[in-house]
């Protein structure tokens, strides 16, 4: 991985004999745990040709733990939706449900828009 030249193409050449470029390492982030989370459930209709869905953002925590919590609220509601991007997507207006759900769950939840 010495000469990995991608990773540095946005760097500038130095002419310093002892210059080493160094990576940030990417440390794995910390899910918070339920009761300190966040999370705002809302409902959206932009740029999905007028059809509603309900949208939980402020997750804090691994992409992993974020596609668990979507799966649980999926699979207990029984529709179709994602997680990605800190944000978990749920075909439908099932904001009271999505609530009530996270709520049993531990997370403080509140109902957006």
């Amino acid at each position: 991985m010495e000469n990995d030249w991608k990773s540095r193409l946005g760097v500038v050449y130095s002419t310093n004999p002892d210059f080493q470029y160094t990576t940030a390492d990417d440390t794995p982030v910390q899910t918070l745990p339920p009761e300190k989370q966040r999370l705002i459930v809302s409902i959206d209709r932009r740029n999905r040709g007028g059809k509603q869905v309900t949208l939980v953002s402020g997750f804090k925590g691994s992409e992993e733990d974020l596609k668990e919590l979507g799966r649980t609220l999926k699979t207990r509601l029984g529709v179709g939706g994602s997680a990605k991007d800190g944000e978990i997507t749920i075909q439908g207006d099932f904001r009271d449900k999505v609530v009530s759900l996270l709520q049993q769950a531990g997370y403080p939840a509140k109902r957006g828009n």
